[in-house]
């Protein structure tokens, strides 16, 4: 969406701070030996405590609060009871959800515990992209330029980027233009930023493969060959200079 009154920034800012929050304090929840199902159940209390919508069971009807992706996990994980989380996981929580009409997006990977597998590294080069890339949005720079800013940044640091997710406009709904807001230069992507818009910009910054594979539960995506993603995704305000960071409440880059 493109903003257009003061009351419509002050909603966009309510479900952003809803969603940060939510994020942040699941993160600080998890531990060893919890299920993904219980952080999950977490996250859902303090959405509906904040009087917001889960986004993907609104829009999808996907089956927990929030997505929780562990080790070679990529996006969209289900949180189940079998799931059980162990000391050095790589884990990814995406928190999205509406409140008044108003929708907000945001995620980060982290290691739970002790960095045993040493996946730290990987988690700070993609918060540190994510971080380079949206101090060169502004209106009027090409999508495509960014896209090929963040592939360069991780190739860079030793890695790669998954191509097949992508950021996107959000405000009125989950998905908005526009659609794709990819990791990646992709040469046939004209569009550039506008000036007041909505955007949800992510990093999936990776070990090794650079497409993620859906799995037989219809939902979530990982790597075939093992390798690892690190994402982090803010809901962002484009303007003429730095972008407004609406869920800069989930502190991922703390």
């Amino acid at each position: 969406m493109s903003i257009t009154s003061q009351e419509e920034l002050v909603g966009l800012q309510r479900i952003s701070q809803a969603v940060g929050t939510t994020l942040k304090q699941m993160r600080e929840y998890a531990r060893p030996g919890m299920s993904t199902k219980e952080v999950d159940e977490y996250g859902g209390h303090i959405l509906a405590d904040l009087g917001a919508k889960s986004a993907p069971r609104l829009t999808y009807g996907f089956p927990g609060w929030t997505c929780i992706s562990v080790n070679n996990e990529v996006a969209h994980g289900i949180p189940s009871a079998r799931k059980i989380l162990q000391e050095g996981d790589l884990v990814n929580i995406d928190v999205s959800a509406e409140l008044d009409g108003y929708w907000a997006d945001n995620g980060g990977s982290f290691v739970l515990g002790q960095d045993i597998h040493q996946h730290q590294p990987l988690v700070d080069a993609s918060r540190q992209i994510l971080r380079t890339a949206l101090s060169n949005i502004r209106g009027g720079v090409r999508i495509a330029d960014i896209g090929g800013l963040i592939e360069a940044e991780a190739r860079k640091a030793g890695y790669r980027v998954i191509k097949n997710l992508v950021g996107h406009g959000i405000g009125r709904s989950l998905h908005e233009e526009p659609k794709e807001i990819p990791c990646y230069y992709d040469r046939h992507n004209v569009k550039r930023f506008k000036k007041n818009s909505v955007v949800a910009v992510e990093t999936f910054i990776s070990t090794r493969a650079s497409i993620a594979h859906q799995l037989g539960d219809g939902w979530t995506l990982a790597t075939k060959d093992g390798s690892f993603v690190a994402q982090h995704e803010h809901t962002i305000v484009i303007t003429d200079g730095q972008p407004l960071i609406l869920t800069e409440a989930n502190s991922i880059w703390d």
